[in-house]
């Protein structure tokens, strides 16, 4: 470890800032699984559906029927513990578990501020967060600082959120367009004050090049003391105008709680105290002389190195997409998980043919027999979607009687505004077509470009 690397390291920063942080994630993640529950969403999305949808690699993660509720509550009260600090190391890593077990389930609800969460709650394993106004700091002691490369590391994570949001954007659709944002606006037309605005064609681009703007610039005007209060109220009217116009859950209100750790330690020392005296409690819990330093240890060393691997791999793995021939938002091979943000309007027509390989009799599937309306329009559009559910139809006619039941989708799909073109190869045997990390060659191509990144 060299010198400047080891001094970097061995710098302090208030503790204030990381618990603060960790107070307020746990807080907004109980808020998330209350919302998820009452809304009614467990039931619709894990437990009614007769089938999932699985990630590559994690097939065997399902919905366990209404035990799927237990996973929840799991889920919640660990979000709580995380919160007050109490058994903290534990807590974070139930969370974590959980809430990634919950995503898993079923990619049809996939967002990007999910795997943000589960993203920062993995991070979060391995920093001192529970050192300052924590049950576990009031029962083992209390740290006055804590390295500053622990709250750095989730500056870092924020960054990339916004920068490689913005470098999405910069295509051509996005910019010279104005898609899909000319197909959204107008649906919110009947909003007070702004909707006869959103109908307007240079207030839909307005929108687009702003947003492009906002998400490669704030990240570095956070950063910067004398930029950072005014790039704050922009992060607020921004998160607050796209919970308006779009349902997306509390992913703006995440945004807008976790970029406060670009302030300064004082201001997240001073909500402390204030929420200290408001609940009475013990002024030992924010009062201390003793420093959280690095630890140089072997096991301390391969804490740093497992956090340095993770943070290269979310600078590298939302490229992945370079990999893969044709238009990404076509295939859509690497789009996951690259902070790709509502880039994209897509809408498609799926038609399943199984046919049985020794008699030749076919069977027209009505796909509703077997998906929700959600998965159904999810499934419409993505290659992985289609492939997996060829599969399940595969294995459900086989069961039925139909030998080596072959496979066939006759799909068309429109992309951001423009007209519906033939999707996926109709003479291909999807059933023998596995998944993995190759190019499927059975989409078919684009015939049309989108200049961008």
């Amino acid at each position: 470890m060299s010198p400047a690397v080891k001094k970097y390291l061995s710098e302090q920063t208030d503790a204030a800032t990381l618990a603060f942080f960790r107070l307020a994630f746990g807080l907004l993640m109980l808020g998330g699984i209350i919302r998820f529950w009452s809304m009614g969403w467990i039931r619709k999305f894990y437990i009614d559906p007769i089938f999932h949808f699985t990630y590559f690699g994690f097939s065997w993660v399902k919905p366990i029927g209404e035990w799927t509720h237990l996973l929840f509550v799991i889920c919640g009260l660990s979000a709580v513990a995380v919160a007050i600090g109490w058994k903290y190391r534990f807590a974070i890593i139930v969370f974590f578990l959980s809430f990634t077990y919950i995503e898993l389930m079923d990619k049809t609800t996939y967002l990007n501020h999910y795997y943000f969460v589960s993203v920062i709650s993995f991070l979060l394993i391995f920093l001192p967060a529970n050192t300052l106004f924590s049950v576990d700091s009031f029962k083992n002691g209390t740290f006055a600082t804590v390295p500053k490369w622990t709250v750095d590391c989730i500056k870092l994570l924020l960054g990339i959120v916004y920068f490689y949001a913005g470098l999405a954007k910069l295509n051509s659709d996005w910019l010279f367009d104005a898609m899909p944002l000319r197909i959204w606006l107008p649906g919110n037309m009947d909003l007070p004050l702004i909707g006869s605005w959103l109908n307007k064609i240079w207030v839909q681009y307005a929108f687009s090049w702003i947003g492009a703007v906002y998400d490669l610039l704030v990240p570095f005007l956070l950063l910067n003391r004398k930029t950072r209060f005014p790039a704050f109220i922009v992060v607020v009217i921004f998160h607050l105008l796209t919970r308006i116009l779009f349902p997306i859950g509390i992913f703006p209100y995440i945004m807008i709680v976790s970029t406060l750790i670009f302030f300064d330690a004082k201001l997240h020392r001073r909500f402390l105290v204030w929420l200290s005296n408001l609940l009475r409690l013990q002024s030992a819990l924010l009062v201390s002389d003793k420093n959280h330093i690095t630890d140089f240890s072997s096991t301390g060393k391969i804490k740093l190195v497992v956090v340095s691997l993770f943070l290269m791999f979310q600078l590298v793995f939302p490229f992945r997409y370079l990999l893969y021939p044709d238009e990404l938002f076509w295939t859509e091979e690497g789009y996951r998980f690259s902070w790709r943000v509502m880039l994209m309007e897509k809408a498609g027509y799926t038609e399943f043919t199984v046919k049985d390989a020794k008699t030749g009799n076919q069977i027209h599937v009505n796909n509703s027999n077997f998906l929700t309306a959600f998965q159904l329009k999810q499934m419409a559009f993505q290659p992985d979607f289609i492939l997996e559910y060829a599969h399940f139809l595969h294995d459900n006619y086989e069961k039925r009687g139909m030998a080596d039941p072959q496979v066939y989708c006759k799909s068309y799909v429109a992309l951001n505004g423009r007209l519906s073109r033939p999707y996926i190869n109709p003479t291909v045997n999807l059933a023998k077509e596995s998944e993995s990390w190759r190019h499927k060659s059975w989409i078919l191509p684009f015939n049309d470009e989108i200049k961008g990144l």
